[in-house]
């Protein structure tokens, strides 16, 4: 791998669920993009929050119950989730799911 690319053949083997447990690992960080890959055991959560710049969620695998302000949905492998900066949500997963996560840093304050 060199300086001007970054390759991950199967983002899913990146990351192994711990029992029990949540973990993340850091993929990719410049000035506008951080990129975070999250495994969650089944009944592990991250409680509500909000990002300060917007962000997407892409489920890689796995069952979570996603809360976004009002709205609950359900998650599951191939779900695509774009979020709106300072939007108020919390990630539930059912069973172990494997999440990536993208912070679009160099969007924050940028018009819809």
């Amino acid at each position: 791998m060199n300086d001007q690319a970054k390759t991950f053949l199967d983002l899913a083997t990146e990351v192994e669920i711990q029992s029990g447990g949540t973990i993340s690992k850091t993929l990719h960080q410049d000035d506008g993009l951080k990129v975070v890959l999250f495994g969650f055991d089944a009944g592990q959560e991250l409680s509500e929050h909000t990002a300060a710049v917007p962000a997407i969620l892409q489920f890689l695998d796995g069952d979570a119950t996603v809360t976004l302000g009002d709205e609950t949905i359900h998650a599951s492998t191939g779900t695509f989730v774009h979020m709106a900066a300072n939007l108020s949500h919390s990630i539930t997963a059912n069973t172990p799911t494997k999440m990536l996560l993208l912070l679009l840093k160099s969007a924050k304050g940028s018009a819809k």
